[in-house]
């Protein structure tokens, strides 16, 4: 049975057969591409799901050059050749990747030799809650969302773009996890800079099979004959890749200095994995066998037959650390527009801490990662300290201690 991937996520996790942003981006086309068209544009961390669907969106309002920046090699080449076979995708002649780190100095001296770009949307992040496991992973962690991140920033301030975008997530609305902490303080140090240039960034909910997520992970375990696994008591939101782009899209160009752009979702559109699970199960053609624990999943699939169309499944409640039960994109006393679009809401104004509040914070991590013998508790105790409604969820047990 052939499995269509986006028809799956419209039919079977967003419920839209089209994009949520259809009608914004009809309305705006011919502001985005007044903007767009014709200028320089810097995506950093563009091989990611996000960053490449951003990419795509960008390109159908034709920039004149893109550069993008990116750690993986791989991931790089095959952006490269996806672009190229997209239908409405433009690929500009000044067309160039870069596999490194965009803390790295080489960055730096493509920026100048460039005089910087018209656009700069950064997606090199770490963005997943499995992040969190020991003092190590923490601490490369906050090194790459929040202390390199600053030094991008006072490069930006040497020839400051027009837009400048940087992703944050849900999960920086009432942190609960490192890494939804971590991207508060980036919201934070972001707009310690909006007096210098423009900065936006956006929160949005999961996006359905993107790499390195759950959904994703089905696919892999398939080819490989392997168990299935989901939390069974965990709502989420879920965007499709392309909706992804279409709002950092907005949020990095329509947005205004010191905005946050969410999506407009409804509570019962939330999903929860184990559903998802079954209804991936079914298009595939297979039935779900429920079993009672990793090992007996993991037995089972062992030895199934080759032609068996019985697959086995863990579900299970979670009770790892940072999980949170619900999503939301805003709290109390965060200053929310939701006329100005038909299917985007704004942050308009939100309590922020001053600049000086913000370095000094970015001062204290280093000062405590200077320290060989340092712990995660310190981290998470400066943390809450910074972030008042930050409250970590320690339960000892982390994703990479289960399938």
């Amino acid at each position: 049975m052939a499995f269509h991937l986006d028809r799956f996520i419209a039919q079977n996790i967003t419920g839209r057969p089209q994009s949520l942003f259809s009608a914004d981006l009809v309305r705006h086309s011919d502001e985005l591409k007044a903007l767009i068209a014709g200028r320089k544009a810097c995506v950093i961390g563009g091989a990611g799901s996000i960053g490449s669907a951003f990419i795509k969106e960008l390109l159908r309002f034709r920039p004149a050059s893109l550069v993008v920046v990116d750690l993986s090699e791989n991931g790089l080449a095959e952006l490269t050749r996806d672009l190229h076979s997209s239908d409405g995708v433009t690929v500009p002649p000044d067309y160039r990747t870069y596999a490194l780190d965009f803390a790295d100095p080489i960055f730096g001296e493509i920026f100048r030799e460039e005089g910087g770009f018209d656009i700069v949307a950064n997606f090199s992040a770490h963005k997943h809650v499995r992040s969190e496991k020991d003092r190590h992973s923490v601490r490369a962690l906050l090194q790459n969302n929040d202390l390199k991140a600053r030094g991008l920033l006072d490069l930006l301030s040497t020839c400051p773009p027009s837009h400048f975008f940087c992703v944050s997530t849900d999960k920086a609305a009432g942190p609960v996890n490192v890494m939804g902490a971590s991207k508060r303080v980036m919201e934070d140090l972001i707009m310690a800079y909006k007096d210098r240039f423009k900065v936006t960034t956006a929160r949005f909910a999961n996006v359905a099979f993107s790499n390195g997520s759950l959904p994703d992970s089905w696919m892999q375990r398939l080819q490989k004959r392997q168990p299935l696994v989901a939390p069974d008591d965990v709502l989420r939101y879920f965007v499709s890749p392309e909706e992804a782009g279409q709002i950092c899209l907005f949020a990095c160009i329509m947005g205004r200095s010191g905005e946050i752009f969410y999506p407009k979702l409804r509570q019962e559109q939330m999903r929860t994995f184990s559903e998802i699970c079954d209804r991936f199960l079914e298009a595939q053609g297979l039935e779900k066998v429920a079993l009672g624990s990793e090992e007996e999943a993991r037995r089972y699939a062992a030895a199934m037959p080759e032609d068996s169309r019985r697959w086995p499944v863990f579900y299970s409640p979670s009770d790892t650390t940072g999980e949170k039960p619900y999503e939301e994109f805003h709290v109390a006393g965060e200053r929310v527009d939701e006329g100005r679009f038909a299917s985007l809401g704004v942050i308009e104004e939100s309590p922020r801490r001053s600049r000086e509040e913000v370095f000094d914070f970015l001062r204290r991590l280093e000062t405590i990662f200077a320290d060989p013998a340092f712990t995660k508790a310190q981290v998470v105790a400066a943390l809450e300290g910074f972030l008042p409604d930050f409250h970590h969820a320690e339960k000892g047990r982390n994703l990479d201690q289960k399938m």
